[in-house]
C-alpha cells in the first residue's frame, strides 16, 4: 500500500511538516505495512513560504524590518528560481504571532514591515514576488506596505496620515510621485486562502477584525476606514477594490496590492500544488491522508485539504481527512471529496488543552487508521 500524507498546518498548534510527521509516526506504529510519503502543503497561511523554499531548494535571507507596532525586529524572506523569485511571508513581519495578546490593536497595527520585505527583495534584483499573506495582525488595506514603497496618503490639508488605519477616514489623496518604480515593474502574486471581499458582513473588518483584537466599535471604525480607502482608489484609478474576490484577505492586503501594484490574486493551495508539482507526487498512490485544524464547509473555499482532496479524487484515489474539529452531521459537499472524516479528539474538551495534545492525538488517530487498513487490506470498495 502506498500512502501520501499531505496535511496543512493545524493553526495555533503544529506546522504542516510536524502534522505530517505525527501522522507518519502513528501509521508506522500500527499493524499496517505500507510505503508512506510525506508532502506537507500550504495555502498561503503561516508556513507556506517555508515549504515553497524547501521544495525549491531556496535560500533564506535575514533582514531587519518593523513589526506591526513599528518596532524593529529580525525577519526574513526567501529566494528561489536562481534568485529571481522572492517568497515573502507576511506573518514574518506583520503577523499575529509577533504580538502579545494585550498588544492586539488592528486600528493601529501596520503592514509597513511587509513593504520593507518587498523592498529588500527588490534590492536583490528579483523580477517576481510570491506573497503568502496568512496570519497577519493588520486590517489596513495594505496601506502600511504601500507607505514603505513610497506611496503617500494625504489628508485634505496635504498632511501625511499617521496612526492608520483608523485615520484613513481622513484620506483625501494618494500621492504616487515617490513610489519605488521597481515595485510596479515586478510581478507580484498573492496567495489567498479565503474568498472574502473587502467590505460588508463578509468583509475584512467584520470577519477578520475580531480575530485580530477588534471590538464591535473597532470593527465599525475599520469598515469606515476601508470604505474611504476604496472610495479614494476608485476616484484616482477607476478601480473598485470593494468587489474583488479575495480582496478582504489579510485585512484587505490583497485588495490594496491589487489596486496599486497590479498584484495577481490566486487561490493559494492551487498555486502551491502547481508550483510544487503535486500531481507527480500523487502518482501510484493508493490513499491520501490530509487535514488541518478544522474541516467544514469553509474548507471547500480554498483551504489546503480541499486542494489536496480535489486532485486525489480526480485520479480516483480515496481521501481520509483528519482534523481537530469536523461537522457533527454529514455534509454531501464534503463527502464528494473526503471518503472518511475523522476528528483526532476523543471527546469535547477545552480548546487550549486540545491544542496542546494535537501531536499525540494525531499519532493515536493515525495508528487507528493504520490498524483498520491492515485488518481490511486495501480495497477501494471500502471507501
Amino acid at each position: 500500500m502506498r500512502i501520501l500524507v499531505a496535511p496543512n498546518a493545524f493553526k495555533n498548534s503544529l506546522s504542516a511538516a510536524d502534522v505530517a510527521d505525527a501522522i507518519r509516526e502513528g501509521l508506522e506504529e500500527s499493524k499496517l505495512h505500507a510505503n508512506i510519503d510525506c508532502f506537507p502543503v500550504g495555502d498561503g497561511g503561516d508556513g507556506t513560504a517555508e515549504l515553497l523554499l524547501k521544495y525549491h531548494n531556496g535560500t533564506n535571507i535575514v533582514t531587519t524590518v518593523h513589526d506591526p507596532l513599528m518596532r524593529k525586529i529580525s525577519s526574513s524572506f526567501g529566494l528561489m528560481e536562481a534568485g529571481k523569485t522572492a517568497v515573502i511571508e507576511m506573518a514574518n513581519a506583520s503577523g499575529l504571532r509577533l504580538l502579545q495578546f494585550n498588544e492586539l490593536d488592528p486600528l493601529h497595527t501596520s503592514s509597513f514591515g511587509t513593504g520593507e520585505l518587498i523592498i529588500n527583495a527588490l534590492d536583490r534584483g528579483v523580477n517576481k514576488i510570491i506573497m503568502c499573506i496568512g496570519g497577519s495582525a493588520t486590517v489596513d488595506g495594505a496601506v502600511g506596505s504601500l507607505q514603505a514603497l513610497g506611496f503617500r496618503l494625504l489628508d485634505k490639508y496635504g498632511n501625511e496620515l499617521t496612526r492608520m488605519p483608523e485615520t484613513l477616514v481622513d484620506l483625501e489623496t494618494i500621492d504616487f510621485s515617490k513610489v519605488d518604480e521597481r515595485a510596479k515593474q515586478c510581478k507580484i502574486v498573492v496567495l489567498c486562502d479565503v474568498e472574502n471581499v473587502l467590505l460588508g458582513e463578509e468583509g475584512a473588518a467584520a470577519v477578520f477584525g475580531p480575530q485580530k483584537g477588534a471590538s464591535p466599535a473597532d470593527v465599525k471604525k475599520l469598515e469606515a476606514a476601508l470604505t474611504k480607502l476604496g472610495d479614494i482608489i476608485l476616484k484616482q484609478t477607476g478601480q473598485d477594490i470593494t468587489t474583488i474576490k479575495s480582496g478582504g484577505a489579510a485585512g484587505g492586503m490583497a485588495a490594496g496590492l491589487t489596486a496599486l501594484l497590479n498584484a495577481e490574486l490566486v487561490n493559494g493551495i492551487d498555486y502551491f500544488l502547481l508550483l510544487t508539482k503535486f500531481d507527480e507526487v500523487l502518482k501510484d498512490k493508493n490513499i491520501v491522508i490530509t487535514g488541518e485544524g478544522s474541516i467544514d464547509i469553509q474548507t471547500l473555499h480554498g483551504k489546503g485539504p480541499f486542494g489536496v482532496a480535489k486532485r486525489a479524487k480526480e485520479k480516483g484515489i480515496p481521501v481520509i481527512g483528519v482534523a481537530g474539529k469536523i461537522p457533527a452531521e454529514r455534509i454531501d459537499a464534503l463527502e464528494r471529496y473526503f471518503d472518511v472524516l475523522m476528528s483526532i479528539n476523543i471527546e469535547e474538551t477545552e480548546l487550549s488543552y486540545a491544542l496542546s495534545q494535537t501531536k499525540q492525538n494525531l499519532k493515536r488517530t493515525s495508528k487507528k487508521i493504520g490498524d483498520v487498513l491492515a485488518e481490511w487490506g486495501f480495497n477501494k470498495n471500502y471507501f
